[in-house]
């Protein structure tokens, strides 16, 4: 709503359908950031975002299988390929 997550977790039904990763950025006018998508060790999905200003909001959204239960986790990544945040997250369990 206007812009802004309304609801966060950690833990999420196997019928999720879809999650969304919501960031707000500081100071990376112009740089691309990339949501890597894991479910477990198998990456399933990477999403490069520029960074038009200072502050961007901006997200990513991943479809969930519903047989892609168990961890998940998704990485914020830099151009160079470097992790800057890591959230960790279940399906189903």
């Amino acid at each position: 709503m206007d812009r802004a997550p309304q609801d966060t977790g950690a833990a999420f039904p196997p019928d999720v359908a879809s999650l969304v990763l919501w960031m707000r950025v500081t100071g990376g006018d112009g740089q691309t950031l990339n949501h890597v998508w894991f479910h477990g060790d198998t990456e399933v999905g990477n999403v490069p975002l520029t960074i038009g200003g200072s502050p961007w909001r901006t997200w990513s959204r991943k479809t969930i299988p519903a047989d892609a239960t168990g961890a998940w986790h998704v990485e914020i990544r830099d151009a160079a390929g470097t992790v800057l945040k890591r959230i960790d997250f279940t399906v189903g369990q």
